[in-house]
């Protein structure tokens, strides 16, 4: 079945153009037998502005066309692409159009406004630094809304709004905080909610050097299993990072069903390794301080 919009959408400026080549073609031949006292230049020129806006009109509908389909099922090209790219399409036809009615060509018109271009520009570089970022980074899609994000290893919280100048995230605490795109897009961003919400942490535990090992591995591992806000499929497990001068060094590894649970977890775990030491009539870890007197040394 056709769309009958989509071929509107092409239809019309389509017409406007095809009617303004054929006005600049046969202007001449059409003027001497309609309106012969008429001037050969002014329409002449009317006819090539109507082609420079006709074919960014028609111009700018192909290419939003191409940027809205064919993506593959993946997230839409933002609409502001879209816009830049017509904005940018009728910008080249004004030039052009200028350029003729002062006698230039459309190349030493915009080779002239090169300089105010480039102050432009410098003026507004951090705003288009902003919004570049944001077209970015809605084409790249590195997380929407609803996800829970760390942004430098510093700064979390839930994205709730994404701009295309700022984004907009929602911590822990209810705090309001916009970043400007851009210093999102240089540095690293971690996305808990992607490609799934649950997700693999760690907590680690210094048992002293009485416990054996296994016997170490054996004790966390049932504390963790024992906590029911953790995912029990997969299994948490323990595993021994270092032997060091306070304790061994452990990793009691467990499943996160969410972002928003995981203080929660990290609380449930220790509170419950916690429990299992002191059930187990088993001693905390202690810094072992040697005392050195130096009453008799000159």
């Amino acid at each position: 079945m056709i769309d009958r919009a989509r071929i509107l959408w092409f239809f019309w400026p389509a017409l406007l153009f095809s009617i303004s080549v054929a006005a600049y073609i046969f202007h001449g031949s059409a003027l001497q037998y309609f309106v012969p006292e008429a001037k050969d230049s002014a329409v002449r020129q009317l006819s090539v502005a109507a082609v420079y806006y006709s074919g960014a009109w028609l111009l700018a509908r192909i290419t939003g066309a191409a940027l809205k389909g064919g993506r593959n099922g993946r997230r839409k090209v933002p609409k502001l692409l879209r816009e830049l790219v017509t904005a940018a399409l009728f910008l080249v036809a004004t030039i052009a159009t200028v350029a003729m009615l002062l006698g230039q060509s459309a190349g030493g018109a915009l080779a002239s406004s090169g300089l105010i271009i480039a102050i432009l520009g410098f003026a507004i570089r951090n705003v288009l630094a902003d919004v570049l970022s944001g077209i970015a980074l809605g084409l790249e899609a590195p997380f929407k809304i609803g996800d829970w994000v760390e942004i430098d290893g510093s700064i979390r919280g839930r994205v709730i709004e994404i701009g295309w100048r700022t984004t907009r995230l929602q911590t822990r605490n209810d705090t309001y905080m916009i970043l400007p795109n851009s210093q999102i897009s240089r540095q690293r961003l971690t996305n808990f909610s992607a490609p799934k919400k649950h997700y693999r942490a760690s907590l680690e535990i210094v048992l002293g050097h009485d416990i054996p090992v296994d016997r170490g591995k054996e004790l966390l591992a049932a504390a963790a299993a024992s906590t029911e806000i953790i995912m029990q499929s997969p299994k948490p497990d323990v595993r021994a990072l270092s032997y060091d001068t306070e304790g061994v060094r452990y990793a009691v590894r467990y499943w996160v069903p969410s972002f928003v649970d995981d203080i929660d977890c990290r609380d449930a775990i220790l509170v419950a390794v916690d429990a299992a030491i002191r059930k187990s009539g088993l001693p905390p870890p202690f810094s072992r301080v040697k005392l050195v007197s130096t009453k008799d040394n000159p």
